[in-house]
């Protein structure tokens, strides 16, 4: 008998890790695939613009109701409105758009807690990772309009100004709404990042604090007066690439 003939012992740890690794790679399959049925069902949405803010925020408070009334004339001005779909400002966002001319979007997220989605969509999308819904709130957007929040809402501003800083994607108008609750984050932009050269006295300029929701709607179709809301070729490549 040739013994070397004869497979090895499997070594328990050494399979658990294969059976990682082939786990690894179906995952890898079923991230592809969140993304190729979220750009199919986002595919005519366009123009849009993406709305964020916390998941806490209660429907009597001013943030709510204000984030409703600025979703509807996006809305009926004809844009769709993109949220993360959850409750809160997500909520409010996709309420006000429901009830207006133009799509309300949703892109959920599953998660252990917090988020549970709203009733107000046209268009649900739930996703299990949370940069594969990042990049659908950018593909798709006109706009970024950015509501009082938290941690996630922080995160989605400070991911499309760096974006757009880069030239990882075309300059969008990216508007803070509600200029007491951002006066500190855009005092220390100022005061801390421009001063000790972390960022370009310009890269301020990459976002725009209004409180008015008639302003709002005028500084997005004001940015895309003369050239459109249609991406350019070499805006699409770009896209493409992000």
């Amino acid at each position: 008998m040739h013994l070397e003939k004869l497979p090895a012992a499997a070594d328990p740890g050494r399979t658990a890790e294969i059976d990682y690794s082939a786990r690894e790679s179906w995952r890898m399959l079923g991230i592809m695939a969140e993304f190729v049925e979220a750009t199919e069902r986002l595919a005519f949405i366009r123009p849009a613009v993406s709305i964020f803010g916390s998941a806490r925020t209660p429907p009597d408070h001013a943030y709510y109701m204000l984030t409703e009334v600025i979703a509807r004339k996006l809305s009926d001005a004809g844009f769709s409105v993109i949220s993360g779909g959850g409750p809160g400002i997500m909520e409010a966002a996709n309420k006000g758009a429901y009830f207006g001319k133009s799509p309300s979007v949703g892109l959920n997220i599953q998660l252990p807690h917090e988020q549970s989605a709203n009733t107000y969509q046209d268009i649900s999308q739930t996703f299990q990772h949370f940069f594969a819904r990042k990049v659908m709130f950018v593909k798709f957007a006109a706009a970024y309009v950015v509501m009082p929040g938290g941690y996630g809402t922080l995160d989605e501003l400070t991911e499309a100004l760096t974006l757009v800083q880069t030239g990882k994607i075309a300059r969008i108008p990216i508007i803070l709404v509600g200029s007491k609750f951002w006066a500190g984050l855009v005092d220390w932009v100022k005061g801390r990042l421009v001063e000790e050269g972390m960022i370009a006295p310009e890269d301020v300029d990459l976002m725009h604090v209004i409180d008015d929701p008639e302003q709002v709607v005028d500084a997005i179709f004001g940015h895309y007066e003369k050239r459109g809301f249609i991406p350019s070729l070499a805006e699409r490549d770009i896209q493409f690439n992000l």
